[in-house]
């Protein structure tokens, strides 16, 4: 009798036990990715009366069976249905992720790495991606700088709105295509003006920037000029993009020479002087005030000489050429024709010397010089350096088919609009703007075509400042924000944790689990949630596992049992009171 009673108060303890999880997971019915749990019984002990024996053929007995009184029960496992995966919430929180199969995302408290399934994440002061109930930071792999490709190496917080990640740099338009239509009876391109085709394009720094260039028809069938004609700011202000332009300098047409006598003396300073494959033409100065422009000069034998060096003691250089040109800063070269005078005086001043380079050969004239002075006429072209913008290209199109047929009838697609030139620190990038795509047809005297900025594949198009607009998160779990200026980047990857028996995790409370001796170790690195046939599912968060129906009916039960031992022990005792009535 003393056994039963003991083995009564077994019962209730372990049906409260049993009651104590039931009612935890009732509490917990609504808690992010709670995972119910269940309890299980197992005998306690056994008092073993007789041992069993076994039947002896010699004597013909039968064998026994042990005799053993149960001594109650006891809680045999607490288990947590991991596995079992709860509905979906939807909370439209792009930080909110649901994860599927038996995974779990890895947090950090700083110190401890701690794994859960609750996906209820915020983007804290720091920028960095951590759970709203606890500021835990949420674990994952880098971003490799160089390539731009995730480095699955050791878990670290994921900064995903640091400084450097709330812009994307600007870019310098390098591509452009034309596409459409032109069309030979268009009027404006027929005129004097031409047709207006307008580009967009990006600088270095994002600035926006309009090329405006000219379409023309020519006297040849199927043949267009184009032009840059201008470029304007993002204000409509025009930057000057204009070749160096050269007026007609001063030609000398008569000079008197006013020399002392005796020798002059070249001493002192030096003047390099060069020459190119042209040579130079020697003309003499006769000293009269006054002749025909024809007849004053007489034209001496021309020949070329290579670098020399002349000495004087007091050299002045005149240039009166002059040039038009509004960018200082020189490119590449341009041939043109100019007149450069030179003046050469003596220790007191006097003209002696003038050395006249230009473009075209001495003219020979009936006269006698004098040696008062020398004349040099370059045979060369002077180069001075202009800005390489384009010009003019011809456009070519097939008159049968009207298909585009090259750039300057070589075949080209492209023309390359030199802004490079425009600004030393390389603001801007050449542009090639590929013409393949247009075609000439008969379309009702409208032309159509346009420019793009970027290739036919939106490749160098160039872009503006971005500044970041937000921020998505893939099923594999790779974060990216994306830019108002169109582009895109990867920020990092949430990396999970796999473990060979998950219900061997312990409970640490605010939705956390620690691994212990029979769950498995985290390596430290984690694995991509894809690996075994997971995602994640942002806007959504998985919801507990409870089944009240499942949990109300283990509670009935438990009830009953609880009721049920409680009684074994009021039997015991009114046996026990009956057995001490015996002695009345």
């Amino acid at each position: 009798m003393m056994r039963s009673m003991y083995s009564g108060v077994a019962g209730l303890k372990t049906h409260q036990t049993k009651m104590d999880v039931i009612g935890n997971n009732i509490a917990n019915v609504n808690t992010v990715a709670y995972k119910s749990q269940s309890v299980t019984f197992s005998e306690l002990m056994y008092q073993t009366t007789q041992n069993a024996s076994g039947a002896n053929a010699l004597t013909g007995t039968a064998g026994i069976n042990a005799r053993q009184i149960g001594l109650g029960v006891k809680t045999g496992a607490i288990n947590t249905a991991i596995a079992t995966e709860g509905a979906s919430q939807t909370t439209n929180n792009p930080f909110d992720i649901r994860i599927t199969g038996d995974a779990f995302f890895v947090v950090s408290n700083g110190t401890d790495n701690f794994f859960t399934r609750d996906g209820s994440f915020y983007v804290d002061g720091m920028g960095n991606l951590a759970m709203t109930s606890n500021g835990y930071n949420v674990m994952g792999w880098q971003v490799d700088p160089t390539t731009m490709d995730i480095r699955k190496e050791t878990v670290s917080a994921l900064r995903v709105m640091s400084p450097e990640n709330m812009t994307y740099p600007p870019e310098a338009t390098s591509k452009a295509y034309a596409a459409g239509i032109l069309d030979k009876n268009d009027t404006d391109v027929n005129s004097a003006a031409g047709k207006t085709m307008n580009l967009q394009f990006y600088d270095n720094l994002g600035y926006s920037y309009t090329a405006k260039m000219i379409i023309r028809s020519t006297d040849k069938e199927g043949a267009y000029t184009v032009q840059l004609d201008r470029i304007l700011d993002s204000t409509n202000k025009e930057i000057n993009i204009d070749k160096a332009t050269f007026g007609t300098g001063t030609e000398v047409e008569k000079s008197l020479s006013v020399g002392l006598a005796g020798g002059y003396q070249w001493n002192g300073n030096k003047l390099q002087k060069s020459n190119g494959a042209g040579g130079y033409t020697d003309v003499f100065e006769i000293g009269v005030t006054a002749l025909d422009d024809t007849a004053w000069q007489a034209l001496a034998d021309a020949y070329n000489y290579g670098d020399d060096i002349e000495t004087f003691k007091t050299m002045k250089i005149v240039h009166k050429y002059q040039y038009t040109n509004t960018i200082t800063t020189p490119a590449s070269t341009e041939t043109v024709d100019a007149t450069v005078d030179i003046s050469l005086s003596d220790l007191f001043g006097n003209q002696n010397v003038d050395k006249i380079p230009s473009a075209t050969d001495g003219t020979p004239a009936a006269a006698t010089p004098t040696p008062a002075a020398t004349l040099v006429t370059a045979r060369n072209p002077l180069e001075i350096g202009k800005y390489s913008v384009l010009g003019s290209a011809l456009l070519s199109f097939d008159p049968v088919s009207g298909k585009f047929a090259g750039i300057n009838g070589v075949g080209n697609n492209e023309i390359v609009l030199g802004l490079n030139a425009i600004d030393p620190s390389g603001r801007f990038s050449d542009i090639s703007v590929d013409f393949s795509n247009t075609t000439m047809y008969n379309n009702a005297g409208v032309s159509t075509i346009t420019a793009t900025n970027g290739d036919t594949k939106g490749l160098g198009s160039g872009r503006k400042l971005g500044q970041m607009s937000g921020i998505s998160i893939a099923n594999d779990g790779k974060i990216y924000a994306s830019y108002d200026n169109g582009q895109s980047k990867l920020l990092g990857q949430i990396a999970v944790a796999q473990f060979s028996n998950p219900s061997g995790l312990e409970k640490e409370g605010d939705n956390l689990y620690k691994a212990s001796q029979n769950s498995g170790d985290f390596d430290g690195i984690g694995v991509d949630i894809r690996a075994d046939g997971g995602y994640m599912t942002t806007g959504v968060l998985e919801m507990s596992n409870v089944d009240l129906s499942a949990e109300f009916t283990e509670m009935i039960t438990t009830q009953r049992g609880f009721q049920a031992n409680s009684r074994i022990i009021t039997v015991s005792d009114t046996l026990l009171e009956e057995l001490i009535n015996l002695k009345r």
